[in-house]
């Protein structure tokens, strides 16, 4: 590629700059009071956009729950992030998942749901019903390793390989399952050395280098498609961050390890001293876009903040087609206690 001229994706940092900058102003919300809950993606960020650009836009996603990258990859907008984490009148889950349960029909992105490992058998399920509509199309389930321990990782491996399904498991092995060191969960090697024992093809890369997830996840998805042969990705990383807003790391780790990994492993560093160095990118350019994407995701936080949350009916539609006398029940249980309590709750800040 000559010198000066921008590669094709996953090359460029913005996606990977962008989630970070919205994952300090997001959880500096939470840490204010102004949100529940916050998980950020500090150091897992090459494994969501390596993975993602070797997607087709149609692949149906399951994530976990720290995979915002990915459907930022896919175009989702700043202001439905921010939405979904403040549950304002915006939020296409009607204010109703707690924050970071992002989902989107549109970019074919399943919503998250908070128990570990419950995408991974669905996401067998969806893949084998791809493959008997014959479409064409893939299925990414993500997970870290701390879920592949759960039940659920079993009965979908197991499933994905008989059943032969079009589908790329792919493992952030980031260290820590919440406060337990991958030296207290398992004594084999790794996530990726199980595949074999269950007829799956596997592969471990770095997963804080971009262009080795990117060329894993794209061979894996050719042969899903093309052979029906599931496939299981380990990418080897670093959470940087707490595990959430619920946590406080500097229990169970030191200083020195976050520091290693943010200073010398980091896979937005990595990524940006590559590019510098074949003259893909300057450091005006790295100012110019830090200052403006701050700006975006500032302007997208302060718009949240001002809109209305949902209409507390909202609690009872979209379960049944026809709400059941249960629900009425209900509903009509709270229009009586908001009559004579109202004045007791911040009704202003919802929508009539």
């Amino acid at each position: 590629m000559p010198p000066g001229e921008h590669p094709n994706p996953p090359c460029s940092p913005p996606t990977m700059t962008l989630l970070n900058t919205m994952d300090r102003i997001l959880y500096e919300s939470q840490r204010q009071g102004r949100i529940s809950f916050y998980m950020t993606n500090y150091g897992e960020e090459g494994t969501h956009v390596g993975s993602a650009a070797a997607l087709d836009d149609t692949d149906l996603v399951f994530g976990q729950y720290r995979e915002a990258g990915v459907l930022m990859y896919r175009g989702y907008p700043l202001d439905l992030f921010m939405a979904q984490c403040y549950g304002n009148v915006s939020d296409p889950g009607k204010g109703r998942q707690m924050p970071v349960h992002y989902g989107c029909r549109d970019r074919h992105f399943v919503t998250i749901s908070s128990p570990l490992a419950t995408q991974i058998p669905q996401a067998v399920g969806a893949a084998y019903a791809i493959k008997r509509a014959d479409a064409n199309r893939a299925v990414i389930c993500y997970f870290g390793e701390g879920a592949a321990s759960e039940g659920d990782a079993h009965a979908g491996f197991n499933f994905a390989a008989t059943l032969e399904c079009p589908i790329v498991f792919f493992c952030r092995n980031n260290g820590y399952a919440i406060s337990t060191p991958t030296s207290e969960q398992y004594r084999g090697d790794g996530i990726a050395a199980r595949g074999p024992g269950y007829g799956l093809m596997s592969i471990r890369v770095d997963g804080n280098d971009v262009f080795a997830v990117y060329n894993a996840t794209k061979e894996a998805r050719r042969r899903a498609v093309a052979e029906n042969q599931p496939f299981l990705i380990e990418a080897m990383t670093y959470r940087i961050g707490h595990h959430s807003t619920s946590d406080d790391s500097s229990a169970y780790r030191s200083v020195d390890e976050v520091n290693y990994w943010d200073k010398q492993d980091h896979p937005i560093s990595r990524l940006r001293h590559y590019m510098l160095n074949r003259g893909w990118w300057d450091e005006e350019e790295e100012k110019g876009w830090r200052k403006s994407s701050r700006k975006m995701v500032m302007e997208a936080f302060e718009q949240a903040e001002r809109k209305l949350k949902p209409n507390p009916q909202l609690l009872f539609s979209d379960v049944y087609r026809e709400m059941p006398p249960h629900l009425r029940r209900q509903r009509a249980a709270l229009e009586r206690h908001l009559q004579h309590y109202g004045e007791h709750y911040p009704l202003e800040h919802f929508e009539k």
